[in-house]
């Protein structure tokens, strides 16, 4: 699997890119696109478990979605904010494991690798609702995350799984689902970076006397083409791992 000095364990929705885990589904049936941004919310706002919150998809959904209709909802709607597959690159050059943490489906990231809309990670952590048939594109190493407690268990299993022994750990997330996550990661000494962060973790970290680290973009600012390039955090990265 290589030798890494550390892994960037980072959320992917309204984190690293300006969607929300059910967008895809939306885009599929638009009648549904209300109740999917309500449930998302308070989701994130912590209302609802993630499990409540699946439950609550599944009952919406009339049918699974199919590999064609996730190639046309991101054929038409994918971005990133800026810099994304170049610190991704920069991690790989640097031996940093770059591990994508998140509430979304597992086949949606299938399908953005297998389209090389993204160079593929190592590792990836998510829902395993929607999975589709292995391809040679995909991570090496799937997590499965079913509650939001799954991804600092899933960011401790990717550091056995590829033998990172130096304990530098870089957390990434923006919304009050990314709760433990930083309350893992503040008690491991990780590095904890806010990307356009949302008032339920700021709240969150505040309500525990976390201290987020680096507070990263604008939670105002739009689609992908907006904000600062995530290749402006390798200093603080750099830092972090000189310690």
């Amino acid at each position: 699997m290589g030798v890494y000095r550390a892994v960037v364990s980072s959320d992917w929705n309204e984190c690293l890119a300006p969607c929300g885990p059910f967008d895809f589904i939306a885009f599929t049936h638009p009648d549904l696109g209300d109740r999917l941004e309500t449930i998302f919310r308070r989701y994130t706002a912590n209302t609802v478990s993630l499990g409540e919150a699946v439950d609550l998809l599944r009952g919406l959904l009339p049918r699974p979605i199919s590999m064609e209709e996730m190639d046309a909802y991101l054929d038409a709607s994918f971005a990133t904010y800026p810099g994304l597959p170049e610190w991704i690159e920069w991690c790989r050059s640097n031996d940093i494991l770059f591990m994508i943490n998140t509430t979304g489906m597992v086949g949606y990231f299938q399908r953005i690798f297998a389209k090389g809309l993204l160079p593929t990670v190592p590792a990836l952590s998510a829902h395993p609702m929607i999975r589709f048939e292995g391809l040679p594109t995909d991570p090496a190493t799937i997590f499965d995350l079913l509650e939001i407690h799954d991804k600092p268990k899933n960011t401790r299993e990717a550091l056995q799984a590829f033998g990172i022994t130096s304990g530098k750990v870089i957390v990434m997330g923006d919304s009050g689902g990314d709760g433990p996550h930083f309350e893992w990661g503040a008690g491991v000494g990780a590095l904890l970076i806010g990307s356009r962060i949302k008032p339920s973790l700021a709240s969150f970290c505040e309500n525990r006397g976390i201290t987020i680290d680096v507070r990263f973009g604008d939670a105002e600012e739009g689609g992908g083409a907006h904000g600062p390039s995530f290749m402006e955090l390798t200093p603080y990265i750099e830092e972090y791992l000189l310690r």
